[in-house]
């Protein structure tokens, strides 16, 4: 689907609907709202994309509504400190992603596009896991724990990366409030596609064709980020998601707090009825590529809960003629993002990036 088409459905979403009290996720997954309001099966793309229109609403009514061009202001990036990394150059800046807003990030660009005049690189959107001490600083390397520096990996293999803080971690720690949010899910949704919007704008990168990667908080909010921004090509999430009903036995209270979405406090103890969940997230996703690592021993998302919601979104993945495109895999392993995985997210980061640019 072509951007502006995009936005005019998800314009169209963020309307009247947003208030509508029957939930999709209340109904099987490949059936859709028709005009008048009954529930019927999914045969079509046409029909997909009004049970898609139907899950943005309803996931907007837990997360808050998407910001639009009140939000928008000049980037304004300014750089806090550039290093040399050898065969890239490690930058530490902000941008203002709305008025009275300033994302603290890296952006890790290759030097060959530093040093060579009209070439342009593909570009990935880095985003942290939960860390409370140096935030986006572990996933360029510069400590936390291991096996999270996936920003600098992927720049030592030639993609620019950018890693935007996430609120209400470290050292970000924005007014979520006075600038108008309900939740920190939507404020990181909206710094990530502003922080999209300042790679659009760079010389040196491939504009409008883009990847996200994320383990753990950064494994559900490139899911996020990308149901919202179709510039988003392709998505891996290591440790990111399951079920909410299968969250931790049904257990939901750790999303519920104002670093992610506070109204979801209303549905614990009946999980199974949230607004939405993430087999209607990963199904808005197709046909983009994405990688799903799910561990077998990860405490906090089922290894089997993602089998069931990958089968259910596979579906509509089908209904694109793209079913092989939904991958997951489940390494031997705890709630980590280990080598062999993170080497395989980067073999299908290039290839699904090269695909879509040939495209």
């Amino acid at each position: 689907m072509k951007r502006r088409a995009f936005l005019h459905l998800l314009g169209a979403a963020c309307g009247g609907a947003l208030a509508q009290p029957d939930s999709p996720a209340r109904h099987p997954l490949m059936t859709f709202p028709d005009a008048s309001g009954a529930w019927r099966p999914v045969k079509t793309s046409a029909d997909w994309n009004g049970r898609r229109s139907a899950i943005l609403a309803a996931m907007q009514t837990i997360t808050g509504p998407l910001p639009g061009a009140e939000k928008r202001c000049p980037l304004d990036l300014q750089v806090r400190e550039e290093k040399d990394m050898g065969n890239y150059v490690r930058r530490a800046i902000t941008y203002a992603s709305e008025p009275g807003s300033r994302v603290p990030a890296y952006l890790l660009i290759p030097k060959r596009l530093l040093d060579t005049a009209n070439v342009k690189g593909n570009a990935v959107l880095c985003l942290h896991p939960t860390d409370n001490a140096i935030g986006c600083n572990v996933v360029v390397g510069l400590g936390g724990k291991e096996h999270r520096q996936y920003a600098a990996e992927l720049t030592e293999r030639g993609f620019v990366t950018l890693a935007p803080a996430y609120p209400l971690l470290a050292d970000y720690q924005p007014d979520l409030a006075a600038l108008g949010y309900v939740s920190g899910t939507m404020k990181a949704i909206w710094d990530n596609m502003r922080g999209l919007d300042l790679l659009d704008s760079l010389p040196f990168v491939r504009p409008g064709n883009y990847a996200a990667i994320g383990h753990s908080l950064g494994g559900h909010n490139s899911v996020y980020t990308a149901v919202f921004d179709e510039r988003i090509q392709a998505v891996v999430s290591s440790c990111g998601l399951d079920s909410f009903a299968d969250y931790k036995g049904g257990d939901i209270t750790g999303w519920t707090s104002t670093r992610y979405m506070p109204r979801l406090a209303d549905y614990k103890g009946r999980s199974s009825e949230t607004p939405f969940d993430f087999d209607e997230l990963l199904a808005i996703l197709a046909p983009r590529p994405v990688m799903i690592s799910a561990p077998l021993h990860d405490a906090n998302f089922r290894a089997a809960s993602v089998d069931r919601i990958t089968t259910a979104a596979r579906a509509v993945y089908s209904l694109y003629g793209a079913p092989d495109s939904l991958v997951v895999e489940h390494p031997d392993c705890e709630h980590d993002f280990p080598d062999p995985i993170r080497e395989k997210a980067y073999a299908f980061l290039k290839a699904a990036l090269t695909s879509t640019a040939r495209a």
